[in-house]
């Protein structure tokens, strides 16, 4: 990985700039930071972990204020979203994700400020904290994570992880957005969440509380484990210090779209 990954490369920026809301024609005060630059700021905080007040005033990367306005900006126009759909049709039409089967799995983290999905923490003295819920196909590829209170149960989240993947282009026919197999372990036992997954046809593979793991459950630990680990490699996303969930969102979605990214370059190395 380059020494400054932060820095946005001619490939990524072709797929990020035609996503971006275009500047208004009349707007007030001094001309805008380019949104390249910016970019590169937001990204330099996801890597990080820095205060915005603290960021480095490299040339013409703008205050730390002004990424915080266009990161805000940015995410209200579904920019972050739509870049991970994106690179997941491209992912998929290389043949690269794995519908055969997806896990779910979920993940605490630390919140240095109370807010919305905030609450205390199971496993960390009950200190105020967040928890990642994720869902990834047989191959590890992020599909989508939620942000919720630490002291949520994982159980309550398996039909909301389903229903929140993207519809996926990139084949022939329909975009897909249903594997064929869902793996979870104990925290996901539930009978109704079996029922309700077979009626999307989805086979549930789910461990049963008080009996020995399903087989395939060693494989599905190793994969999410590894996901996990990638999403909190950006060190912004180890800890959570933004107020507002929709902000802390956007940079896990920033986060996944950058590890579909490496994915994708890996394909055509």
């Amino acid at each position: 990985m380059s020494t400054r990954p932060w820095i946005v490369g001619d490939d990524l920026w072709a797929l990020i700039e035609p996503l971006l809301p275009p500047w208004p024609e009349r707007s007030p005060g001094p001309r805008p930071v380019p949104n390249r630059l910016c970019l590169q700021g937001i990204l330099f905080v996801l890597y990080n972990d820095i205060a915005w007040q603290l960021l480095p005033l490299e040339p013409g990367f703008g205050s730390g204020q002004t990424r915080w306005r266009r990161l805000d900006r940015w995410q209200k126009a579904g920019v972050f979203d739509q870049l991970h759909r994106v690179l997941l049709a491209e992912l998929n039409a290389a043949g690269e994700l794995d519908w055969s089967r997806v896990c779910v799995d979920g993940s605490h983290i630390r919140a240095k400020k109370r807010g919305p999905d905030t609450g205390p923490s199971p496993v960390d003295r009950r200190k105020t904290g967040s928890k990642h819920h994720l869902i990834c196909d047989g191959r590890g590829t992020p599909l989508k994570v939620i942000t919720t209170a630490a002291n949520v149960n994982d159980v309550t989240q398996t039909l909301v992880l389903v229903d929140g993947i993207p519809p996926v282009a990139g084949r022939p026919g329909r975009p897909r957005r249903r594997p064929d197999a869902l793996l979870g372990d104990k925290g996901y036992d539930s009978n109704p969440n079996r029922d309700a997954l077979r009626k999307r046809r989805i086979l549930p593979v789910l461990s049963r509380k008080g009996r020995p793991n399903s087989n395939g459950m060693g494989k599905l630990r190793y994969v999410v484990e590894q996901t996990f680990a990638l999403l909190h490699h950006f060190k912004r996303l180890a800890v959570r210090w933004e107020r507002r969930t929709e902000l802390h969102d956007a940079f896990v979605s920033l986060a996944c779209s950058l590890i579909c990214y490496r994915r994708l370059k890996k394909t055509h190395s």
